[in-house]
C-alpha cells in the first residue's frame, strides 16, 4: 500500500469550512479514481496546519492519479485559505488498529530522518519496539509507519481515543522518540498532535 499526504497551512478561521469540503466534495471524487482505498484528514484548529492522506493499492495507481487530485487539492486549498502546501509520497510499511478511532480522537505524528538505510530500519524497529509499546497506553486505537526510501525520510502516527489520553502519554513518547531514534540513527524532525477529523484510510493490517 501507498500513500499521498497533503500538509496544508489553512486559515484558522475556514478549517471547518474546510472539514465539511473534504468530508462531502473531496472524500467523495478520490475515492472514485481507480486504486484509492481510502483518505483520512488530520487538523490542528490552533495552528490551521491540516494533513490529508489519501491511500492507494499500488505505486502506480498513486502515481497514475497525480493529475487528477491536483484539482481537488486546489479546491481544498481554496477553501481552506492555504498560504502554502505540500505534497509526499509514501510507502505504507506498518499498519495496526486496536479498533477504530471515535469521534473525538487525537493523533502525534512524528516525522524522522536519516540515511537511505532508514526505512528498513525504522520497519523493523517499529515493529520490535514502538509498536508493542504504544498498544500498552491507555486509549490507544492505531497506529502506522509510513517511509520513503528514496529520501530517507519516516513518519509515524499513532491516534488515541481522547485528547486527554494523547496528552497524558507525552513523556512516555519524548522518551519513546529519544530512544527510537538513537537505535535508528535518525533525527527527529517535527512531532505534532492533531484532532482526528476524518478516519476513512482503509489500509489493510500490516505487521
Amino acid at each position: 500500500m501507498y500513500a499521498r499526504t497533503t500538509t496544508i497551512q489553512a486559515d484558522r478561521s475556514k478549517v471547518e469550512d474546510g472539514i465539511a469540503h473534504v468530508r462531502d466534495q473531496v472524500f467523495p471524487a478520490v475515492t472514485a479514481i481507480d486504486g484509492c482505498a481510502g483518505m483520512s484528514l488530520l487538523v490542528d484548529r490552533e495552528s490551521g496546519r491540516c494533513i490529508a492522506t489519501t491511500s492507494w493499492e499500488s505505486e502506480a495507481a498513486m502515481q497514475a492519479s497525480a493529475e487528477q487530485v491536483k484539482p481537488l487539492r486546489s479546491d481544498a486549498e481554496d477553501t481552506l485559505g492555504a498560504t502554502s502546501s505540500e505534497v509526499a509520497t509514501w510507502e505504507v510499511a506498518v499498519m495496526h488498529r486496536d479498533h477504530a478511532s471515535p469521534d473525538g480522537a487525537c493523533a502525534r505524528i512524528t516525522w524522522l530522518s536519516g540515511d537511505q538505510g532508514l526505512a528498513d530500519r525504522a520497519t523493523d524497529v517499529y515493529k520490535t519496539l514502538i509498536l508493542p509499546t504504544l498498544q500498552e497506553w491507555d486509549g490507544f486505537c492505531s497506529a502506522n509507519l509510513m517511509i520513503s526510501r528514496d529520501s530517507g525520510r519516516i513518519v509515524g502516527t499513532v491516534t488515541f481515543e481522547t485528547r486527554a489520553q494523547l496528552e497524558a502519554t507525552r513523556e512516555a513518547a519524548k522518551d519513546l522518540r529519544h530512544r527510537a531514534s538513537e537505535r535508528l540513527d535518525a533525527k527527529v524532525d517535527d512531532v505534532a498532535e492533531m484532532d482526528v477529523a476524518m478516519a476513512h484510510l482503509h489500509v489493510p493490517e500490516l505487521v
